[in-house]
C-alpha cells in the first residue's frame, strides 16, 4: 500500500508541470466528444437490442417490461461509459504514455539504463489485446449485473483489471528487460492491482473518470519505475556479495 501512495503522491507533484495538463486532458476531450455523439445515434437501438436478448427477454416475456427496459438503459449507458474510457485508455496508451513516460525518467529516473524495447506497435497491440479480453470479459458478465451489488462492482473490476494489464507493461517495457519485467511482476503484483482498483474508483466521479487513463499512466510510470529502482539497486549489492536478488534476475 505504501507503493501505491508513493506513486499517487508523486503523480500529484508531476501534474504541477504545465506541459504534463496538455497530456493529460486531450484523450479526454476527445473520448468524450465521440461518444456523446455516438449516445445520441445508438442508444436507443443498444436498450432495444439489449432487451431482446436473455436474461432481459425472459423479464419481457414474463410480462416485467418494464424492468427489462430499465435493466437495459442501465446497461446501454454503462456500455457507452465503458467505451468511453476505453477510447481514452488505448489513445493514454498509445500516443501519451511514451512522452510521459519520456517526461518522468529523464526528471525523476535519470540514473535507470533502458533495458527494454520501446515500440509503438508492442504497445499498440498490448493496449488492443487488453481492450479484447476487457469487452469480452464485460458482455459474459453483464447478465451479472442484475444481481443486487454487482452492477457497482463488476464495472470497478473490469476496469482495474484493464488499467493493470494495460499501463504496468507500457511503464517498464522501455526499461525493463524481460528478466526484470517477469520479477517485477510477480513481487509487485499486489500493488499493481491495488493502484488499479483505487483508479477504477475515481472513474466513477463524474468528468474526472475520462482523466483517469493518463492519470493511471502517470501513477503507473512511479509505480514502475521506482520499483525497477529498487530492484536494480539490490541487484548492485548482491554483486558485492549479498546472493538475493542477483540469483532470480538469472
Amino acid at each position: 500500500m505504501n507503493e501505491v501512495a508513493l506513486a499517487l503522491l508523486r503523480s500529484a507533484k508531476t501534474l504541477a508541470r504545465g506541459r504534463v495538463w496538455l497530456l493529460l486532458l486531450w484523450p479526454a476531450v476527445a473520448a468524450l466528444l465521440l461518444w456523446i455523439g455516438l449516445a445520441v445515434c445508438l442508444l436507443d437501438w443498444l436498450i432495444g437490442t439489449l432487451v431482446e436478448q436473455p436474461p432481459l427477454s425472459w423479464l419481457a416475456a414474463w410480462g416485467a417490461i418494464w424492468l427489462a427496459k430499465m435493466a437495459a438503459a442501465i446497461g446501454g449507458w454503462l456500455l457507452i461509459l465503458a467505451a468511453a474510457f476505453v477510447t481514452a485508455m488505448l489513445l493514454a496508451a498509445i500516443f501519451v504514455m511514451p512522452q510521459l513516460l519520456a517526461l518522468v525518467a529523464a526528471s525523476d529516473y535519470p540514473e535507470l539504463a533502458q533495458l527494454g524495447r520501446d515500440s509503438v506497435a508492442g504497445a499498440a497491440w498490448n493496449g488492443v489485446s487488453g481492450v479484447l479480453l476487457f469487452s469480452l470479459g464485460w458482455l459474459l458478465t453483464l447478465p451479472l449485473c442484475l444481481v443486487p451489488g454487482l452492477a457497482l462492482l463488476l464495472p470497478i473490476f473490469w476496469m482495474a483489471w484493464l488499467t493493470r494489464r494495460t499501463f504496468a507493461y507500457d511503464a517498464l517495457a522501455a526499461h525493463a528487460s524481460d528478466d526484470e519485467w517477469r520479477l517485477l511482476r510477480r513481487r509487485h503484483s499486489l500493488p499493481m492491482l491495488l493502484l488499479g482498483i483505487t483508479l477504477a474508483l475515481l472513474t466513477h466521479v463524474p468528468l474526472l473518470g475520462l482523466l483517469t487513463p493518463t492519470l493511471a499512466a502517470l501513477a503507473y510510470i512511479h509505480l514502475g519505475l521506482e520499483a525497477l529502482r529498487h530492484l536494480r539497486q539490490g541487484a548492485v549489492v548482491t554483486i558485492v556479495g549479498i546472493p538475493t536478488i542477483g540469483k532470480e534476475l538469472k
